[in-house]
């Protein structure tokens, strides 16, 4: 085999090995990216009316959207809201602090991370189930009348 033909072998083989690699890389990407979670009507909605330019002030739901015991989360604002109680709203961020995957699937009072199975109380944010350990942070939101908003 001539030097030439043994570069294109090799550079053929790299090729092979570097597509290979991306390919993994890709896959392992999107399996920490939050892939759909059939848990419920209740996990991933979009954002409601309003401009959203700026994220505050924009109305993000309607109270009757938010199930009492579950929540809906806002990927696109990076919040979730919930409603522990009859009439009572919480919003956290959607961001596991395990690993920043989005979390998803809240019901009967719990928030789940779909990635490493992390559990979070919907009604404080607290840590009810690991490998999290750090609970969700408390984002600002205003309910008046039956418009929800970030704060």
């Amino acid at each position: 085999m001539s030097a030439s033909q043994e570069r294109q072998v090799r550079f053929g083989r790299r090729t092979v090995v570097t597509a290979v690699g991306a390919v993994g890389a890709a896959a392992v990407l999107t399996a920490c990216g939050g892939a759909s979670d059939s848990g419920g009507s209740d996990t991933v909605q979009p954002a409601g009316e309003g401009d959203g330019a700026d994220g505050g002030g924009a109305v993000l739901a309607r109270t009757a959207d938010i199930p009492e015991g579950g929540g809906v989360v806002f990927a696109d604002q990076g919040v979730v809201v919930t409603q522990p109680k009859a009439g009572e709203f919480k919003a956290f961020s959607s961001k596991c602090t395990h690993q920043g995957c989005a979390v998803k699937g809240i019901a009967d009072g719990v928030i789940n991370c779909p990635c490493h199975g992390s559990t979070f109380d919907a009604a404080t944010g607290a840590v009810t189930g690991g490998p999290a350990t750090q609970p969700l942070p408390e984002k600002a939101i205003q309910v008046q009348g039956d418009s929800i908003t970030l704060a």
